[in-house]
């Protein structure tokens, strides 16, 4: 094997998949080097972004057993991961040094501004979220054209067919004209795109090595962008006398019949179409490379030496026909069956996201019970990596996600989404609630100051609980008058945090505005909460710099935007910046992201997260381009990505263990299968080795071993606990679930209502009441002012907007009926008695208390007893089973002269409803008959009736020692707000 080039042969190497790249490049530069102990230090290794070269220096590491210097070791920069050409490839004392790359923000809001005024021009406006979004999207098609080298005049000698529907024409004209505009844009700020600075320095770069050649080695290793200028480069180095270029995973055993399937193809000389490249293909890029730097796949030789850690050879030539194109996968039937396993790869297919988290924590965690050895997972899914490093924290075993995280993710970053969340809600209950609870706000890492933080909790929770149910009125004054409708400890301690929000609150009411000052507010108030504690860390830093470079060039983009965007805006910002930890994990673990897998080496790989969708990823649409537009242009298909994860795929599969993990459902639905896991079942067959034992593990970790059923509850307290007053509501929770009735009147336990919550049945029925009281006491039955009491609560701007918008016309009408039943009732000579009173009386031992909606008294000096229901009445059903007889409980208490108010005789009882019967809203039913008709009790023998069951009931659970049991009679116990204390489903319905 020749180490320098020939006149004529350029110097290429490929490593094999199935060897540890990284270890196996240091082994071969050092006897390349000799014995000369500055050969190393004088060369330099141009690697792909900065993760390779931290790969490389620790397998130096590895490999010296002691002192020694490193070569220069130089990143090209990788676009994806936001980094730069490496300093030695953009000298500080270039006399001649390119225009300085226009930053990110601020390219991102010119482009957002072009965008918006094109939009705005062509009649199709967008808000200012939208158009960052847009703008985003645009910026990376953008550099796709400008790393191909692709003029973007060419978009002009297109033709656009028939087929092309009028949304694609509509966006390729607003990206011509951004096109037409941005070049000015960039000469008016003397600046160029960070694309077109790389490649001119690459170009540089080339030409100044072409003319005076570094004098010690020089290799370019594992460089997997194709990119015409990076090509450029790399054939510079291979023509050089001691230079060389190693690609990783080159296939130099794929049939030449395959190698040409992949494209891409020349047209047809006689049709003039071309054949569509195979771009999924995991050696398509490689074969781009090749054909860019203008040589033979023959021209590549294999790199001599091994990393130490590699998998067998076999390995590599199963893995390369698992990932062959479509139409040669026939050819696995010919294949000898021995060649066909996959030896050293195990698959593990577990049930849900959270079992296969557990298993990969299991691999991890069983690699360190053997000195030295190392592990670790890769996987595009961030959250099973978060999963992971969770379940290693289990046993103390701290792991690193060198992906890292979002920021919108990190607690900085959701305290700057949950302040503008809530003002652009104008501090709605969850939104609000939210924001005040956040871990960051009024913390300390000083003991002496945690006080202020639990005290700042002990008052948002005394908001909470007043927050409960429908919203108020919005805004922070809405709070506050919420609030003042009865004093207490949330109110005092609101009256210290309104004026913390105000000023944002005002910011978000002034409308349409310049996002800097927007931005600036909201800075504020998030120093104002938090203090200097969100600015700390790695995560606070990064949140500080975000505000600082978005604020700084904020008004580079569009010159006004609502306030009610900033949410949206800023999420789809704060998730494209990634929080990479600090080093300090464990030192023979590692979580990877694709990327940062590139060149890296473990002795156990497990590829983890292997659906469809997740590896490989769904292709991100262009929102810009047509596809064809595209394939026209010379841009990469929106499939090349999946052909990059199929290479990341092969290289990881390359060490000496590999695990390859799914889960058979994800958090939503059944999951498929990966296109590359069903490859490798497909070639292997029944010699797909599955990790049985691993999979069994991870659901014994969960398994009690002994599944015991909860006994159904059914507590006895003493006589002493058993309370001796009840209401006539709650007498059928008593009866048809004294568990209920226990945990509601001996344990203390009042179910909250949700927060914001919708107007519930209940809600609408209480606002109903108090229409009706306040038209009773304060305008004596007025028939005209009922309809004008119902209005102004409805006018309410506490009342819910839900109310207003679906329940006023039922109300209004229902109200009317309401008033005009009265006045025929009156006509014939009833007469309202009462209305929404209330008394008790002494029966069986116990207290007996009621409130009644309103009696009349009839003709006849009987009385009336009347319940107002929002919905449909008892059934004549339950009365009769000896259930809803609330009506004549209260029919009782005023027969012994319980209310204060009215006494008599109950001679009929009544539900007025304002549900609907027979196209009109508002009807009036009877629970009795006074013939018994229609299997209804008689009307003089309910109350008999009602105190007869009463008496049993309170004699049985409240005088009695009868057992709280739960849900004894389940059809007449439908309210389920005790259910999970009851641990219902873990009992119910089973056979004793």
């Amino acid at each position: 094997m020749a180490d320098v080039a020939t006149a004529d042969r350029p110097t290429l190497y490929t490593i094999p998949a199935h060897r540890a790249f990284a270890d196996a490049l240091v082994a071969g530069l050092t006897r390349r080097a000799g014995r000369d102990p500055l050969a190393l230090a004088r060369a330099l290794v141009v690697l792909p972004n900065n993760r390779a070269v931290k790969a490389v220096t620790e397998a130096f590491v590895r490999a010296s057993g002691g002192g020694l210097v490193l070569p220069r070791l130089v990143a090209l920069g990788d676009p994806e991961m936001g980094e730069a050409v490496g300093a030695a490839l953009d000298p500080a004392d270039d006399i001649d040094p390119p225009l300085p790359a226009v930053p990110p923000y601020q390219r991102r809001m010119i482009l957002a501004r072009l965008v918006s005024e094109e939009r705005a021009r062509e009649g199709h406006p967008v808000d200012a979220a939208e158009a960052v979004r847009l703008a985003g999207e645009l910026a990376r098609t953008l550099d796709q054209l400008l790393v191909e080298e692709v003029p973007p005049t060419k978009l002009r000698d297109i033709e656009l067919g028939p087929e092309l529907t009028e949304h694609w024409r509509r966006a390729l004209a607003t990206f011509e004209i951004v096109l037409q505009r941005w070049p000015g844009e960039l000469a008016r700020l003397e600046r160029i795109d960070a694309a077109t600075r790389r490649s001119a320095l690459l170009d540089r770069l080339a030409q100044r090595w072409r003319n005076a050649p570094p004098a010690g080695i020089v290799c370019a290793a594992g460089v997997t962008d194709s990119a015409p200028a990076v090509a450029r480069l790399l054939r510079c180095i291979a023509d050089m006398p001691q230079g060389m270029v190693v690609f990783a995973g080159l296939d130099l055993a794929l049939p030449d019949e395959e190698w040409d399937a992949l494209g891409p193809h020349d047209p047809h000389p006689v049709t003039g179409l071309t054949r569509r490249s195979i771009e999924t293909h995991p050696q398509f890029d490689a074969k781009l490379m090749l054909l860019r730097m203008g040589v033979a796949r023959g021209e590549v030789q294999t790199w001599r030496e091994g990393g130490g850690h590699d998998a067998d050879p076999a390995r590599g030539r199963a893995i390369a026909n698992a990932l062959a194109p479509a139409d040669f996968t026939g050819k696995w039937t010919q294949i000898a069956a021995e060649d066909r396993r996959l030896k050293g790869v195990t698959a593990a297919e577990l049930a849900t996201p959270a079992e296969e988290a557990q298993a990969i924590a299991l691999v991890l965690r069983e690699a360190l019970e053997v000195p030295e050895r190392t592990a670790a997972l890769v996987t595009p899914d961030r959250a099973l990596a978060r999963r992971v490093a969770a379940h290693l924290g289990r046993w103390g075993i701290g792991i690193d996600d060198s992906a890292g995280r979002p920021l919108s993710i990190l607690p900085p970053g959701t305290l700057l989404l949950a302040l503008a969340e809530a003002a652009a809600q104008r501090f709605s209950p969850l939104a609000l609630l939210a924001l005040l609870k956040h871990p960051l706000v009024r913390a300390s890492e000083k003991p002496s100051e945690r006080s202020i933080r639990l005290e700042w909790l002990d008052g948002a929770r005394a908001l909470d609980r007043r927050l409960r149910g429908p919203r108020p009125a919005a805004g922070l004054d809405g709070i506050a008058g919420h609030l003042e409708e009865r004093k207490g400890t949330a109110a005092t301690w609101w009256a210290d945090v309104q004026p913390l929000l105000t000023p944002l609150a005002n910011a978000f009411d002034q409308g349409p505005q310049p996002l800097a000052s927007v931005l600036a507010c909201l800075r504020e108030t998030a120093q104002t909460l938090c203090g200097d504690n969100l600015w700390s860390g790695l995560a606070g830093r990064a949140a500080a710099e975000f505000l600082a470079d978005l604020e700084a060039e904020a008004s580079a983009g569009p010159p006004r935007i609502d306030p009610r965007e900033l949410p949206q805006l800023l999420r789809t910002l704060l998730d494209e910046v990634a929080v990479r930890p600090a080093p300090g994990g464990h030192p023979r673990l590692a979580i990877y992201g694709l990327i940062e897998a590139r060149l890296q080496t473990a002795d156990v790989m497990v590829l983890g997260g292997l659906n469809e969708g997740v590896w490989p990823g769904r292709p991100a649409p262009d929102p810009w381009l047509a596809p064809r537009i595209r394939m026209e242009l010379g841009l990469p298909g929106l499939e090349r990505r999946v052909g990059t994860a199929a290479h990341d795929f092969a290289q990881a599969l390359g060490a000496p263990r590999a695990v390859v993990t799914r889960a058979r459902r994800d958090a939503k639905s059944p999951a498929l299968a990966s296109r590359l896991w069903l490859r490798l079942q497909a070639l292997a067959g029944d010699r797909f080795e599955r990790a049985s034992a691993l999979e069994g593990w991870t659901r014994a970790l969960d398994d009690p071993g002994e599944h015991l059923p909860a006994d159904r509850p059914a507590p006895s307290p003493s006589a002493l606990l058993r309370p001796k007053a009840i209401s006539v509501t709650e007498v059928d929770r008593l009866k048809a679930d004294p568990y209920a009735f226990y945990a509601r009147r001996v344990l203390g336990l009042m179910p909250l209502d949700p927060v914001d919550a919708d107007p519930s049945a209940a809600w609408r029925g209480t606002a109903v009441h108090d229409i009706l009281e306040q038209w009773w006491k304060q305008d004596n039955c007025t028939v005209d002012t009922l309809r004008q009491r119902a209005k102004a609560m409805l006018d309410d701007e506490r009342t819910h907007p839900m109310m207003r918008a679906l329940w006023q016309p039922r109300l209004l009408e229902a109200i009317d009926w309401i008033a005009g039943a009265i006045v025929a009732q009156g006509e014939d000579g009833r007469t309202v008695a009462s209305a929404e009173g209330k008394g008790k009386i002494e029966i069986a031992g116990v207290t007996l208390s009621g409130r009644y909606d309103r009696i009349d008294k009839l003709p006849d000096g009987r009385l009336a007893v009347i319940d107002y229901k929002t919905g449909k009445p008892p059934s004549p059903t339950a009365v009769r089973a000896g259930y809803s007889l609330q009506l004549g409980l209260l029919g009782l208490i005023a027969e012994r002269g319980g209310f204060p108010d009215v006494s008599g005789t109950a001679g009929a009882f009544e539900y007025w409803s304002l549900g609907k019967k027979r196209d009109a809203f508002g009807y009036i039913e009877s629970p009795v008959d006074p013939e018994g008709k229609r299997d209804k009790i008689p009307t003089a023998e309910f109350t008999a009736i009602a105190a007869h069951n009463f008496t049993e009931v309170v004699g049985e659970w409240l005088i009695g020692s009868a057992a709280f049991t739960a849900k004894l009679v389940p059809e007449y116990a439908p309210y389920a707000e005790y259910d999970q204390l009851m641990r219902r489903d873990e009992w119910y319905g089973r056979e004793r």
